[in-house]
C-alpha cells in the first residue's frame, strides 16, 4: 500500500505555479486606471502571467474590466465618505452625496479617462444595464436606507430616488452632447437639495 506523500513546509507540488486570480486582475486594472494610464487587457495578462481568455471569461470585455474597476472605486469612495460623515438622516445623505459629487469632478483618473476615451467612457458609465450605473444606484439606495433609519423621509420610493439622483449626476457631470466632462457642481447641488427636500 502506498503511503501519502508528506510535504515539508515551504515546498509545493511540481507543476505550473498558481495563476493570478480575478481579484489580481481587478487590482492591476484599478492601479493602472488610477495612474491615468490606458487599461490594456494584453498588458495586464502579460504582467500577471495569465491568458487573455481568463480575463475575458471573468469580465466579458475590456469595458467589463474597466466598469468593474470604476464601480469598485466608486463603492470604496462612497464607503469612505459615509464613514467620515458625522451628520445624520437627510443632512447626512445630502452631505455624503455632495462630497461624492466633488470627488467625481475632481478625480484626475476619471477626467483622464474621459479626455482619452470620451465616447466609450460616457457609454460605460451611464448605461442602465452597466455595472457602473447599477453600482451607483445601489450605493445611493444604501445611503438613503441608512438616512431613513435615522428619520429621513424620502419624497418618493427609495430605489426610484436613488435612480433619479444617479441620472441627475450623469446629466450634470457628463455632457453627452460632446461626451466631455462638464462638472456643473453648483447647479447639480441645487437640484439635488430640492429633490431630496421635495
Amino acid at each position: 500500500m502506498l503511503s501519502p506523500v508528506t510535504r515539508t513546509e515551504g515546498t509545493r507540488a511540481p507543476g505550473r505555479p498558481a495563476a493570478a486570480t480575478r481579484d489580481d486582475v481587478l487590482r492591476v486594472a484599478i492601479d493602472t486606471f488610477l495612474a491615468g494610464k490606458r487599461v490594456d487587457v494584453n498588458a495586464i495578462a502579460a504582467q500577471l502571467g495569465l491568458g487573455r481568455t481568463s480575463i475575458y471569461r471573468w469580465f466579458g470585455s475590456r469595458d467589463g474590466l474597466l466598469g468593474a474597476a470604476i464601480a469598485h472605486q466608486l463603492e470604496r469612495m462612497v464607503a469612505h465618505t459615509a464613514r467620515t460623515c458625522r451628520a445624520t438622516g437627510g443632512e447626512r445623505l445630502n452631505e455624503v452625496l455632495d462630497r461624492c459629487i466633488h470627488w467625481l469632478v475632481e478625480d484626475d483618473s476619471l477626467r483622464t479617462y474621459f479626455d482619452n476615451e470620451s465616447t466609450s467612457a460616457l457609454r460605460l458609465i451611464t448605461r442602465s444595464d452597466g455595472i457602473v450605473h447599477q453600482t451607483a444606484v445601489a450605493v445611493v439606495a444604501g445611503l438613503i436606507e441608512r438616512a431613513e433609519a435615522e428619520g429621513y423621509q424620502p419624497p418618493i420610493v427609495r430605489d426610484t430616488l436613488a435612480y433619479a439622483l444617479v441620472r441627475l449626476w450623469e446629466a450634470f457631470l457628463y455632457n453627452d452632447a460632446v461626451a466631455g466632462f462638464r462638472g456643473d457642481v453648483d447647479r447639480l447641488r441645487q437640484v439635488q437639495v430640492a429633490l431630496l427636500r421635495a
